[in-house]
């Protein structure tokens, strides 16, 4: 064991509310939320801090704090210009670090 801190791809979970609407989202919301899933978990930092920090991503997908108050606080990832989102927390355990999904949206 070493006192490295843990290196991405991170854990992912969802709550069984988020689950269920991912389960029922038609096949083209699917897809997407998939491939947003892919980029935050591979990603350094989940939450994308510091100018232009997302950068990197895809042009239909935006990553900002739920509440700007809170820049470490839950987060959202939106998704093709709003037609649907992920509202996410990422906690840095340095055992057991994680993403967890806690609402998923998709119009």
């Amino acid at each position: 064991m070493t006192d490295e801190f843990p290196h991405p791809p991170w854990k992912m979970d969802w709550t069984a509310e988020a689950l269920q609407e991912f389960e029922t989202m038609p096949e083209d919301g699917k897809k997407l939320v998939l491939a947003a899933r892919a980029e935050l978990i591979t990603v350094s930092d989940p939450y994308y801090r510091g100018i232009d920090a997302d950068a990197s991503l895809p042009h239909w997908i935006t990553v900002r704090p739920l509440a700007s108050t809170s820049p470490g606080g839950p987060h959202i990832a939106d998704l093709a210009g709003g037609r649907g989102w992920l509202i996410f927390t990422f906690i840095r355990r340095h055992a057991d670090p994680q993403i967890t999904i806690t609402d998923a949206f998709w119009a």
